[in-house]
């Protein structure tokens, strides 16, 4: 028992620490992957070829003071980035580099990542109202529409590639892909999720608490330093997060070709994480309104007809190989 605690231990430690180096070298991927499409440069200057720039910004957030506004709940107003952080963390928890490499194996997966995504708002929420501001709390409230209306869209997606699949575990759902892709068969409802991560994680074209033109960055106006860093390693590490969950759920995780290995994951997940990049750096930025828009008059209705056809098509399934079983068991009696 106390090798399984200890163990549990060391494998939480390396996955914390990976996770936050790869937040800190996509943040640099993504600097200089933008310069390179924009004509410009990207960080070059503190170590060799600028690979000690993320260090560097952590730093210096780190080293900063904390300003707390004097009217904020100082509180909650501490907790909440810690909370965001600390969800983020939670997801990779149970997501599965390959059949036997894992941190936790739970059976209901996805219904676990989709819990903890719809606690993610509560941080966001509280994030804004205890700054006292005004802009705070309208910039929350927005991205609190925003992460709901294209959460719902999300399950029913989900919930359309666990019927295909008959598991709500990811190891299920990627051995089921071992030879052919869900991306293949459920083209339509891939766009539609790409989409909705998009939104669901705040990244460009939906990016609007960063928008210039918008509520002054929205639910974290008021926080520095070491309080906004939180905030800014859990939007990364749920961008990592959905790019390695969406490359399991479509893409066939670990397997390529058939063959195994996490390496295939890591690389099918970089390559997807590239197009958060390019999405930013192309893309013009929605409008607040014709997000919501989107969300629930194309969106949401989209995944909800696919996830009824899949119903249908499945029910018609199964039912014709119940009458074919009958068939055959009535011709062997």
């Amino acid at each position: 028992m106390m090798w399984f605690i200890l163990l549990t231990i060391i494998k939480s430690i390396i996955l914390i620490i990976s996770i936050l180096v790869a937040v800190a070298y996509f943040t640099l991927a993504e600097r200089q992957f933008m310069g390179t499409l924009q004509r410009r440069k990207g960080p070059l200057v503190t170590g060799f070829l600028g690979l000690l720039q993320p260090l560097a910004d952590g730093l210096k957030l780190f080293l900063k003071e904390i300003i707390i506004p004097s009217s904020a709940n100082a509180l909650i107003f501490v907790f909440t980035p810690l909370l965001s952080f600390f969800i983020a963390l939670l997801n990779w928890s149970v997501l599965p580099f390959e059949n036997t490499v894992y941190l936790s194996n739970v059976n209901l997966t996805l219904f676990y990542i989709l819990s903890l995504s719809s606690l993610n708002v509560y941080s966001i929420v509280l994030s804004g109202w205890s700054s006292n501001s005004g802009y705070a709390f309208l910039g929350c409230l927005r991205s609190t529409a925003q992460m709901i209306s294209y959460e719902i869209s999300i399950s029913f997606i989900l919930v359309t590639i666990c019927l295909n699949s008959q598991s709500f575990n990811i190891i299920d759902i990627v051995n089921a892909q071992k030879y052919a892709w869900n991306m293949f068969a459920l083209l339509p409802l891939f766009f539609l999720f790409v989409i909705s991560i998009l939104a669901e994680t705040n990244r460009h074209p939906f990016d609007l608490p960063e928008a210039e033109s918008e509520l002054v960055s929205g639910y974290n106006v008021e926080y520095s330093a070491i309080t906004f860093a939180f905030f800014f390693l859990a939007e990364y590490a749920n961008i990592l997060m959905m790019s390695a969950l969406t490359t399991c759920l479509f893409f066939g995780g670990w397997y390529f070709f058939g063959y195994s290995s996490f390496i295939f994951l890591n690389i099918k997940t970089v390559i997807f994480s590239l197009t958060f990049i390019v999405l930013r750096a192309l893309l013009p930025r929605y409008r607040f309104d014709q997000l919501i828009s989107l969300g629930w008059t194309v969106v949401l209705p989209l995944s909800l007809f696919f996830l009824l056809l899949n119903l249908v098509i499945v029910k018609f399934f199964l039912v014709n190989t119940l009458v074919n079983y009958l068939v055959v068991y009535k011709y062997i009696v």
